[in-house]
């Protein structure tokens, strides 16, 4: 099992920056990725960036230089820097956790709220 958690989030105002971190702990492989995804309301999950423990990362088009994904591999931490928020970026934001297999495990959710 793994578990994590988040801190971070609230609300900006458009054009404003916000981080979260999202730390894991329990029995973590040595090849895994963390990420962060977000759910709007009345929208489906999706993802916003991941960073694998070597630390190749990925990002939706939509936040691509916007937002900047890193972690710390020695705590197990992963954060989301995001920056020249907009209205549209609204949702709450989950932590993911991937073990290889994979197995994946999810944060309890924290909300990011940009008013314009």
């Amino acid at each position: 099992q793994v578990q994590l958690v988040e801190s971070g989030g609230g609300l900006v105002q458009t054009g404003g920056s916000l981080s979260l971190s999202c730390a894991a702990s329990g029995s973590i492989f040595s090849l895994n990725s963390m990420g962060w995804y977000r759910q709007a309301p009345g929208k489906q999950r999706e993802l916003v960036a991941v960073i694998t423990s070597r630390y190749v990362t990925d990002y939706a088009d939509s936040v691509k230089g916007r937002f900047t994904i890193s972690r710390d591999n020695a705590k197990n931490t992963v954060y989301l820097r995001m920056n020249s928020l907009k209205p549209e970026d609204t949702a709450i934001y989950y932590c993911q956790f991937a073990n290889s297999g994979p197995i994946i495990y999810w944060g309890q959710g924290t909300q990011v709220t940009v008013s314009s």
